[in-house]
């Protein structure tokens, strides 16, 4: 995504009566790019979903067809999923995501909730063999298997309730072929090149969402959370386009902020912020390397004080990891900051002055930034914490801001 235009890729994917039936929705950097060209999956998926849901609007890209994402593992294992309605998106399991318990109890779950799951650019072997209960679809590579290999596999896979989709369907002849070994839906450039949409991009204050985050976090009363919304008109703009979307599925329009809010829910709120947070840094123009040592320290302060806390003290350790960059962020004293803020005491000790409850667990997170490191095995003690648990922490966070792509 540019600060001024967002860019997203839209292939359609057909029946066998060449009807449309959905698109796959691709991530683009600009408007010339044919390819993703991004080193994380978690990061195109994202940036996807923030294209999708906020800047162009389910109903404007698939209409009233199905929207097939592509999902990594980090992405599944995300709570970004449930803003999606899904009833009108397919979650596309992308080759390279191992089967592992917790992974298959993540796609019960999204069965659950009614997401339908395809499997993008499947290959049968013993490790990708325990999809199949939990796919709506498989996703056939035909370029990548070779003709020759589709019709042993198309054969052995009819043991599955899932749809067929013969992808890179590149030619007349290889279309009547699919169509002959029974495949029910069909992609490629035999039918149609992806096309690249672009929109408008209006971008939220960055300062503004964070705000509203520690405002759900606190059950601030719905006028405040309505009042707050109204200040912003690019993040009141985007709001209400999201929830107006075909794809959440509302038989009324929402027109007052208060009804959307009532309609979403807070949980489900902090978490379309929470994407939208994810992204805005680099629109709002503060430097990238901050911007991930800003979330990298809310996730490990977040990790830090997973053996002692729970509930909404978590939350707050995240706040209080990535609120601590706020001077540096917004270029305002911390005291001037928090005179706009409604925080609850604790947090505001622990950006002050590194005390109350959540203060050493950020002071910790800091003196693991000090090369020398002078503090930590004092601050660890006191916590109770091992140089195991607050390695393991550390990569945690690591792995997971990487896996963001911020």
């Amino acid at each position: 995504m540019t600060q001024d235009h967002a860019f997203i890729g839209r292939q359609p994917i057909l029946n066998r009566q060449q009807e449309i039936i959905g698109y796959e929705l691709l991530f683009r950097l600009n408007q010339e790019a044919v390819t993703a060209n991004f080193s994380s999956d978690m990061q195109a998926g994202t940036n996807v979903l923030v294209n999708t849901l906020s800047n162009m609007g389910t109903d404007w890209l698939v209409g009233n067809k199905l929207a097939f994402i592509n999902v990594a593992e980090s992405m599944l294992e995300s709570n970004f999923l449930e803003l999606l309605h899904p009833e009108r998106v397919i979650l596309e399991v992308v080759e390279t995501t191992e089967a592992t318990p917790q992974l298959l109890a993540r796609l019960q779950n999204l069965k659950e909730l009614g997401f339908s799951i395809a499997l993008d650019d499947f290959v049968l072997t013993p490790q990708t063999a325990p999809f199949l209960e939990f796919a709506d679809y498989i996703k056939l590579d035909i370029q990548l298997l070779g003709m020759s290999q589709v019709p042993a596999l198309s054969k052995e896979l009819r043991c599955s309730k899932a749809l067929q989709v013969a992808e890179k369907v590149e030619t007349k002849d290889e279309f009547k072929q699919c169509m002959e070994l029974g495949f029910e839906c069909f992609q490629g450039y035999y039918f149609a090149h992806p096309e690249t949409l672009a929109a408008k991009v209006i971008n939220p204050s960055y300062a503004n969402i964070l705000n509203l985050l520690n405002m759900l976090r606190n059950n601030a009363e719905l006028k405040d959370i309505e009042n707050a919304l109204k200040r912003d008109v690019a993040l009141s703009f985007k709001l209400l386009r999201y929830i107006n979307s075909v794809g959440f599925g509302l038989s009324c329009e929402i027109q007052s902020f208060r009804h959307a809010v009532t309609i979403l829910g807070y949980q489900k709120l902090y978490r379309w912020l929470t994407l939208l947070l994810v992204t805005a840094g680099a629109d709002n123009g503060s430097p990238p390397a901050l911007l991930k040592t800003a979330i990298t320290r809310g996730r490990l302060v977040e990790l830090l004080g997973a053996h002692l806390l729970d509930g909404q003290d978590r939350d707050n350790l995240f706040i209080v990891g990535v609120f601590s960059l706020l001077d540096v962020l917004l270029d305002m004293p911390m005291e001037r900051i928090l005179e706009t803020l409604i925080l609850p005491e604790n947090v505001t000790d622990a950006l002050m002055t590194r005390t109350g409850i959540y203060g050493p667990f950020l002071a910790l997170a800091e003196a693991c930034e000090d090369p020398n490191m002078t503090e930590v095995p004092f601050l660890c003690e006191q916590l109770q914490l091992t140089p195991d648990m607050l390695n393991r922490s550390h990569v945690q966070a690591l792995k997971w801001v990487e896996d963001l792509g911020v």
